[in-house]
């Protein structure tokens, strides 16, 4: 139930970013997530892309400081509150959220949200009891 995202570490200056697309694109690599958190010395580029353990290695190559993390891609209903009822979900269990950011992707009128949460496996398990669909990177990547 769990996806895993790439975290590059970028110095904030003009170019740095479209470095990274170049090595991803030349290696026919697709992001289907993509969120940046910066501040003023350097960035860091959150990614789901179709094939995570080769855009490691280049990325690597390229030498820039890349790791990974197991995040969730929730489905929500695409309309008002389609998102607060997962966040109430979580909050009504306990789970704190980390951060989260949606995908390029989508599934016709649903939409895809990505969750960095301090108990994925409780997390899990109330979104599963609620209802929620939970999405593996197989699927992500099928859409």
């Amino acid at each position: 139930m769990f996806v895993k995202q790439i975290s590059v570490f970028l110095e904030n200056k003009p170019g740095k970013l479209s470095q990274v697309t170049d090595i991803l694109e030349k290696n026919n690599i697709d992001i289907s997530a993509i969120s940046i958190a910066d501040t003023t010395e350097f960035g860091i580029l959150r990614m789901i892309v179709n094939k995570p353990e080769e855009a490691v290695s280049v990325i690597k190559a390229a030498k820039f400081p890349v790791n990974t993390t197991e995040v969730l891609a929730v489905e929500v209903s695409d309309k008002p509150g389609g998102l607060n009822f997962a966040l109430q979900v979580l909050n009504k269990a306990g789970v704190s959220i980390e951060y989260l950011y949606s995908f390029i992707k989508r599934n016709g009128d649903r939409a895809l949200i990505l969750f960095r949460v301090e108990e994925p496996a409780r997390a899990v398990e109330v979104l599963q009891l609620a209802g929620v669909k939970l999405y593996t990177t197989e699927e992500i990547n099928s859409l």
